[in-house]
């Protein structure tokens, strides 16, 4: 599972970043591919039966032994059980072992991906009130952040990961922002890998730095400054890793102030500022529901006071624009999103903005003087519509059959402009800046990276038949004029789930794999919200096996279309997206030529019959509850992976995990793994490696997102040369 949250659909780049991947064991020094040797033999999993009865069903787990959690504290390779110690350094062992035989093509894509990283130079300063601002990666992996007044050549530093990083053996920043009157800068930091924030304030006259929160801190959407500057608001994680309560501390120094704590473990938080800064505002959500708290800049030390309470079935968010306050609804009838004017005072509607239309999903609001700026979906592409202040409307001309479109947040609320990023798999981001009064679009940068070029790709947008009849669009990325002959190999990734987007970014990583003769695909399954709330909903609880049936869909339409041999197709999944290729997997074993499973959601049943886990209350509604329903406990009984491995021959299999992961645990993909060689009547190997500093994202760094998916790509690599048999 994942933190992905609600009120309304994430695109893959905030999800990502926001959630990551975990980091995969790096610095391990391998020989050069070896093959003709026999493989070394697995681990050896004990089977201890554990049987487990509820809402009148009985199932027996046999590697319920391996899921260890510490009583209080964080779980590390120290506390671990010596049994579940002893297992995963083993299976580590052997999956490296096994990994040996493609140790040159990983150096290799490892080291084409190394030499293309951009180094932020290219990406043009945002601006506001005379400051730019500025992201560079000098060390080509870590991030640095600047400002300098516009006119000056003079640089202050704000946040040097490198050097905070230094000496951690896990670093990783999040909620990077400048305080409204400019003189500090805040961000939150993990230094254990376990998404337990501390937060850290730099004056940025003095260069002093200091630890406004030391622990316990939840880091994403979790800290916001006052329009004031003097105090900063933000979010503290229970023992169980759920975000509960909002406190104010001074930005000064001082003791902390609870503003607001929440008692419903099924509803998560977010803290903000709305664009004009009049309001700092307090999001609160669960899949099908939100209700979101004010606090006027006036009154800033005042209780929060409720716009509208929840409700089930209406989710909704705050903006400021135009005198009013404006609120993005979605309910029965609004599925797509409907922008309503409220007023400031009594929470009143006074009427829609823009109304809803089915089949045109708004993502996002962006509140400028100029013109109220929404990022909208339709028929996959999205797309960027500006409504002035009489009304009027301008949509903003992109071209493309297959493209991200990104509005950064943290704009200037009184510019004349609205940055926006456009990017496609075969094309690095450029940066347009859109006037608001005409909508005209202007480039005013495009990312370049070295040995890089564009015109040797190109990116098309397919759609496979479900068994359904459904239409399951694809991005395909292909080398430039590439035949479609029915030899070459693909690498199929997916997600499906909880409304997340699978955008068409660009990423370096894929573009390596298609330099090498490989395709590489995208499969916008139902689950995710590519087709609007509906194409979510249609994967989502008793419906989700549509999202497996559309990812076989898109393969076999590959395979049809000549697109891929129909022995070398790899797929690839991450977090709720390995609930996706597993699932896939036990469907069709045979259409595979390997899958990977990055901190995969495998162990369905059993993670949603724990009541203790800091998601399951949160993600009922989209998963089920097995602890109180027969349907629900039946159904997902039917589409688990660990429960629906079969007697078959399985292809290669590899699988990561975080050791303080605490949204999937690493026992889930040891337990698949286990239960694969099992049952598997083929040779092949699975392979479990779990990084014992991180959680379920890697630390901070670009080098350590390549070393994952060179190991991965060399894996897929090996799967269609046959170097694992």
């Amino acid at each position: 599972m994942s933190l992905a949250t609600y009120p309304f659909a994430l695109s893959r780049r905030r999800f990502l970043a926001e959630v990551g991947a975990v980091a995969i064991l790096s610095g391990v020094t391998v020989p050069a591919r070896a093959a003709g040797r026999a493989l070394p033999p697995p681990p050896i999993t004990p089977r201890i039966p554990f049987v487990r009865t509820q809402v009148g069903r009985t199932r027996t787990d046999p590697y319920a032994w391996i899921k260890y959690v510490p009583a209080s504290g964080q779980r590390s390779i120290e506390t671990l059980p010596a049994p579940v110690r002893e297992h995963l350094l083993a299976e580590n062992a052997y999956s490296r072992a096994v990994l040996e035989r493609v140790a040159a093509d990983e150096a290799a894509f490892f080291s084409t991906m190394q030499a293309r990283l951009p180094n932020g130079d290219a990406e043009p300063n945002l601006t506001r009130d005379g400051w730019a601002y500025d992201t560079a990666y000098p060390d080509g992996s870590h991030a640095l952040y600047s400002r300098r007044r516009i006119g000056s050549s003079v640089v202050e530093t704000l946040l040097d990961e490198a050097v905070r990083a230094s000496g951690e053996a896990y670093y990783r920043t999040t909620g990077q922002q400048v305080s409204p009157d400019g003189t500090c800068y805040a961000w939150a930091e993990d230094v254990g890998g376990n998404d337990r924030h501390r937060i850290c304030v730099r004056d940025i006259v003095s260069g002093a730095v200091r630890t406004l929160v030391d622990s316990d801190a939840y880091g994403y959407g979790g800290l916001i400054f006052s329009p004031s500057s003097d105090w900063l608001f933000w979010i503290w994680r229970d023992a169980r890793n759920r975000p509960t309560r909002v406190y104010r501390t001074p930005v000064k120094g001082g003791a902390r102030v609870l503003v607001y704590e929440e008692a419903d473990p099924a509803i998560f938080m977010q803290v903000s500022r709305t664009a004009a800064d009049g309001f700092v505002t307090i999001t609160l959500s669960g899949p099908d529901t939100s209700e979101v708290r004010l606090i006027p800049v006036k009154g800033e030390t005042d209780a929060p006071v409720v716009v509208w309470p929840r409700a089930e079935g209406r989710r909704y968010s705050i903006e400021e624009w135009n005198g009013d306050l404006v609120a993005l609804i979605e309910d029965a009838d609004a599925l797509d999103g409907r922008i309503a004017r409220v007023d400031r005072g009594t929470f009143v509607e006074r009427g829609d903005l823009v109304p809803h239309r089915g089949g045109t999903q708004i993502l996002q609001m962006a509140s400028f003087q100029g013109a109220l700026v929404r990022l909208e979906r339709r028929d996959v592409l999205p797309r960027m519509v500006l409504t002035l202040p009489g009304g009027e409307e301008r949509e903003v001309t992109i071209s493309g059959n297959a493209y991200a479109l990104t509005i950064p947040i943290g704009q200037d609320h009184r510019g004349t402009t609205c940055r926006a990023m456009i990017e496609t798999p075969a094309s690095p981001p450029r940066w347009v800046d859109v006037e608001l009064t005409s909508g005209r679009s202007t480039v005013i940068a495009t990312q370049r990276i070295a040995g890089f070029d564009p015109a040797r790709f190109e990116v098309r947008r397919l759609f496979a038949t479900a068994a359904d009849g459904a239409r399951v669009p694809i991005t395909l990325l292909t080398r430039k004029g590439a035949i479609a002959d029915g030899t070459g190999p693909l690498l199929l990734y997916g997600y499906g789930a909880y409304g997340v987007s699978s955008e068409a970014l660009f990423d370096v990583a894929p573009t390596v794999l298609v330099e090498r003769g490989w395709s590489y695909a995208i499969a916008h399954v139902r689950g995710g919200s590519e087709k609007g709330r509906r194409w979510f909903l249609d994967g989502r609880l008793h419906a989700k096996y549509n999202s497996f049936g559309d990812f076989v869909a898109c393969a076999q339409h590959l395979i049809a279309e000549r697109h891929a041999a129909r022995d070398k197709v790899v797929s690839y999944g991450l977090s709720a997206g390995g609930l996706l290729v597993g699932a896939s997997l036990n469907a069709a074993p045979e259409l595979w030529a390997g899958v990977i499973g990055s901190v995969p959601f495998v162990d369905m049943l059993n993670t949603m019959s724990d009541a203790d886990h800091p998601l399951v209350p949160l993600f009922r509604p989209d998963w089920g509850d097995p602890l109180s329903s027969a349907t629900d406990y039946d159904y997902m009984a039917s589409i688990s992976p660990y429960e629906n491995v079969r007697r078959a021959a399985y292809p290669p299999l590899l699988t990561t995990a975080g050791l303080k992961d605490d949204r999937v645990g690493y026992w889930e993909p040891a337990k698949l793994v286990a239960e694969v060689r099992a049952r598997s009547t083929s040779a092949s190997p699975a392979m479990l490696l779990t990084d014992m500093a991180a959680g379920h994202q890697a630390s901070g760094g670009r080098e350590a997102e390549n070393r994952k998916m060179a190991r991965f790509y060399a894996f897929a690599q090996g799967c269609v040369e046959g170097m694992f048999a």
